[in-house]
C-alpha cells in the first residue's frame, strides 16, 4: 500500500469513528455557506456530493428540489450516517479521486468543508471535470489558507496536530488554478469566516489523548501577533474560546 492509499484509509477510519460528532457540528449542519452550495446548485436534476460527511451538502440540496442525489465517502460509517439522516439519498463508498461513474454522469458535483484531507486534489478536481456534464456546475468549499506563508505554514500546523488525517488546506489562488487547468470556467468566488467554539472543534477527534489537546492550545496560545488577529483568536483565563476558519466558495462551470 503506498502512502496515498494508507493515508485515506487512515482517514475513512477517523471520520468513522466520528460520524456522530460531525452529524451534530453546527459548523457543518447549518451557515450560509451551506444556502449558498445548494442555490449554486438549483434547478439540476442529478447530483454528485462528494466526500458527504455526514451528509448536510446531500441532504441540503434534497431539501434544495433535487430529485437524485448520490452521496460519496471513503468511510462506510459517514455514508450509513448520510443514508439514516437523509434517506433520499443514494450512499456509495469510494474514493474522491478515483469516482466509480461514467463521464458526464452528473448535472452539479459539490464538495464541502473536506478537500484538504485529499493527499491528491489535483486528481480529485480531474474526476469531477470527468463525471460532470457540460454546462454542469461544480461548487466547492474549504477551509483556505492565506496567501501570507507564515500565516499558510500556521494554519496547516495547527490543523495537523489537531487531526492527523488533515493533509493540507491551500489558498484560493491554487484551487482557481487547479481548476481553470482542468477546463473549468471560475464563475464566482466567495470567501467567509465561520467563528469556531474552541472545545467542541477539539473534541470532534475522538482520538486525541490530554497531552495532544493541550499542544493543539498551545499553539493557539502562543500564537504569533500577526496570526491571532487574522485568524480571531479569542482567549479567557488563560484558555481558548474560539478561533475564526477561513472558507473559500468557488462556483465553476465545465463549458
Amino acid at each position: 500500500m503506498d502512502e496515498g492509499s494508507r493515508r485515506k484509509s487512515a482517514t475513512a477510519d477517523s471520520f468513522g469513528e466520528s460520524a456522530d460528532g460531525y452529524r451534530e457540528s453546527r459548523m457543518h449542519r447549518e451557515g450560509a455557506d451551506l444556502d449558498r452550495l445548494s442555490a449554486w446548485c438549483s434547478g439540476a436534476a442529478t447530483a454528485l456530493d462528494i466526500a458527504t460527511g455526514a451528509g448536510h451538502t446531500a441532504g441540503a440540496l434534497l431539501e434544495g428540489g433535487i430529485p437524485f442525489v448520490v452521496a460519496v465517502d471513503a468511510s462506510p460509517s459517514m455514508v450509513s450516517t448520510c443514508r439514516n439522516s437523509y434517506p433520499g439519498t443514494v450512499g456509495v463508498v469510494a474514493d474522491a479521486e478515483r469516482l466509480p461513474f461514467a463521464r458526464d454522469s452528473f448535472e452539479v458535483v459539490t464538495c464541502r468543508i473536506a478537500a484538504h484531507h485529499f493527499p491528491d486534489p489535483r486528481a480529485f478536481v480531474r474526476e469531477v471535470a470527468r463525471v460532470l456534464a457540460p454546462g454542469g456546475t461544480f461548487a466547492l468549499e474549504d477551509n483556505v489558507a492565506p496567501e501570507d506563508d507564515a500565516l499558510d505554514a500556521f494554519l496547516n500546523r495547527l490543523e495537523a496536530a489537531r487531526d492527523p488525517t488533515h493533509n493540507r488546506s491551500y489558498p484560493t489562488s491554487v484551487w482557481r488554478e487547479w481548476l481553470s487547468d482542468a477546463g473549468f470556467s471560475i464563475e464566482e468566488t466567495v470567501h467567509l469566516m465561520k467563528p469556531i467554539e474552541y472545545d467542541s472543534w477539539v473534541n470532534r477527534i475522538g482520538s486525541l489523548d490530554e497531552n495532544e489537546r493541550k499542544a493543539v492550545e498551545r499553539l493557539l496560545l502562543e500564537a504569533p501577533d500577526e496570526a491571532a488577529d487574522y485568524f480571531e483568536i479569542q482567549t479567557e483565563g488563560g484558555e481558548v474560546q474560539s478561533f475564526g476558519s477561513h472558507k473559500g466558495l468557488i462556483r465553476a462551470e465545465r463549458p
